[in-house]
């Protein structure tokens, strides 16, 4: 780390800049990128998926957020990169230190390759108020990174309509209806191409996607990707519903050859200020995202599917309880042992392409820690007592899942089962909103905290987020949040969208808790007329009922529970041997 820092600073005094910003995201604007665009964690030794680091001559800062403080503070503790914890989650606190440390007539760098045009414009908007400069073509990673992973080029795959429940064809209709007055659009996200495509992909890791871009016309579209990675039957496909394949690397010159009088629809939040100077400004056309809001509304035939991929992920969840049970009464358990059996039971579900996201196996005081992933060398030993947190999800094709579950393995303090049982009436008190047509994220994000607020706790993470169709774990634009600026908090739900619910609470260097579901919305009775819609629960496994505080829940709440419960049995148990629908039973119970 000290080498890399010195190599870096080296370069910064070469191209006479005061400081230099090396961000998560790599020329997509992805959550989780490629080995090849994780520059921050090379950097820094971070390996969070959120932060950004900033490197002056005298200092080198990292700022993330809450989910992750304790892991950067581990990460962190051997390297020469300052932890700045985050006091509002996703505010950019970077920029007002950069402000505070650097005199005016200074100079700040960063590659524009990985920095959206809405990036640049809000960086230097602010920079420019203390006479600072930005000077956003500076690659200097790439000059001192030597052994830098290659981009990946793994082959490219169809998924079937029978799965995808609209054709290729009919998903670029309706995107060109959206288009209006421009002649293209240019789609720089990878989890929108492969909604748009019908393809998916593993270039990146938990996201089943391929690195791409997209340009869709009038009537041809236009593929930017490695050749090599699309197949010969997949090829034919495409070229029959009207795409043209191009380079990966020909997407900032193919723009630059556009007919100029031909205007270009452009989301600045995702396309790259290093693309969008491939075109005059004339010609571009800001655009909010057209596919995102298509996405986010599974269709019939999606939530068929996730409704069968819910019940794998519960078959799978529940031989490995059941295993964790059996092994620890002669044995201790690691917690990456956990995890990777978790991957062996989905695997043997089928359709199974691996996790939606690194599983969280937070054994007692590592379940504070909200993104926590067990290392092999690590990791801590499970104990048949305390308190395992589990939140982990699978890629099948029949969908994505996402489920956090918090399990007594030995006795439990009142304090743990209190907040236990606060955490719980939050999560149901979400899934039981009713509400009507317009509500949004942050209007109902209360409905989850509010139990905890009364006992002065409360969670610094958002309360739920969007989930793709065998795609992105992390989906937006809908979600709970407490922040009400945002496409999370501003965005209205609506029926066939899928969004996480998952409260919680963590004391730090003791334990944690959450529990999440995933939640459909689905259309409610009206007494007006007027649209009501509500959530119901899809995720399919138990609820710990032993860390639970009865007494602390009212009857509706108790309804809710064993409703839910009913559910997951007669879902459940066809799959399940004899001695598998006993357990379940058992888990189930009536309260």
């Amino acid at each position: 780390m000290e080498e890399r820092l010195a190599a870096l600073r080296r370069e910064m005094a070469e191209s006479h800049l005061d400081a230099y910003i090396i961000p998560s995201q790599d020329p997509h604007q992805s959550e989780y990128v490629a080995d090849h665009w994780k520059a921050r964690a090379w950097i820094s030794g971070f390996t969070g998926s959120a932060g950004v680091a900033v490197v002056t001559a005298g200092h080198a800062g990292l700022w993330t957020d809450s989910r992750y403080f304790i892991q950067a503070e581990q990460e962190l503790k051997h390297s020469p990169f300052i932890l700045h914890p985050l006091k509002v989650p996703y505010a950019p606190e970077h920029i007002d230190w950069l402000l505070d440390n650097l005199p005016p007539g200074s100079t700040v760098g960063c590659d524009g390759n990985v920095f959206s045009v809405s990036q640049v414009g809000h960086l230097s908007r602010k920079l420019e108020s203390k006479n600072i400069k930005l000077a956003y073509k500076e690659n200097l990673i790439g000059r001192i990174w030597k052994a830098r992973p290659p981009l990946p080029r793994h082959a490219a795959f169809e998924l079937d309509e029978a799965y995808a429940g609209l054709s290729r064809a009919e998903k670029l209709g309706r995107i060109r209806r959206q288009m209006k007055e421009a002649e293209y659009y240019l789609v720089a996200t990878l989890d929108d191409i492969a909604w748009a495509l019908n393809i998916r992909g593993s270039d990146v890791e938990y996201n089943p996607v391929c690195i791409s871009y997209l340009l869709i016309g009038p009537k041809v579209a236009h593929w930017f990707v490695h050749q090599e990675k699309v197949p010969h039957s997949l090829r034919q496909g495409l070229r029959a519903d009207g795409l043209q394949l191009h380079p990966y690397e020909t997407m900032e010159h193919f723009l630059e050859e556009l007919d100029k009088d031909s205007p270009v629809l452009y989301d600045p939040g995702s396309t790259s200020i290093n693309l969008f100077e491939a075109l005059d400004e004339e010609q571009w056309r800001s655009s909010r995202n057209l596919i995102r809001p298509m996405k986010a509304i599974k269709n019939e035939t999606e939530v068929k599917h996730i409704r069968q991929a819910m019940r794998k992920d519960g078959v799978a969840l529940l031989k490995l309880y059941r295993w964790l049970e059996a092994e620890l009464q002669y044995r201790t358990v690691s917690e990456y042992e956990l995890a990777q059996q978790l991957a062996a039971f989905r695997k043997a579900q089928g359709n199974y392409f691996g996790e939606s996201f690194a599983a969280i196996v937070g054994y007692a005081s590592n379940g504070a820690i909200v993104h926590y992933k067990p290392e092999p060398d690590t990791c801590a030993d499970i104990r048949p007592e305390g308190v395992l947190l589990l939140d982990s999800g699978g890629q099948y094709i029949e969908g994505t899942t996402d489920i956090t579950r918090t399990t007594a393995l030995g006795a439990t303090t009142e304090e743990q089962r209190r907040n236990y049982t606060l955490v719980l009436k939050g999560n149901i008190s979400l899934s039981r909103a009713i509400f009507p047509e317009g509500t949004v994220g942050v209007q109902l994000d209360i409905l989850a905290r509010m139990h905890l607020w009364r006992e002065g706790l409360n969670y610094g993470h958002g309360t739920g987020h969007g989930v793709g169709f065998f795609l992105n774990v992390h989906e937006p634009p809908q979600g709970f949040t407490p922040n009400p600026r945002g496409e999370r908090g501003e965005t209205p739900f609506v029926p066939g969208m899928l969004t996480s619910n998952e409260p919680g609470f963590y004391k730090a260097g003791e334990y944690g808790i959450r529990i999440e579901n995933l939640e459909l919305c689905v259309e409610r009775p009206s007494a007006d007329g007027n649209p009501f819609y509500s959530f119901e629960p899809v995720t399919l496994f138990p609820i710990d009922l032993q860390m639970a505080e009865l007494t602390l829940l009212t009857q509706e709440e108790k309804d809710w529970l064993n409703d839910y419960h009913r559910k997951v049995l007669h879902e459940l148990t066809p799959l399940l041997d004899e001695e598998e629908r006993a357990w379940l039973e058992k888990k189930c119970r009536e309260v």
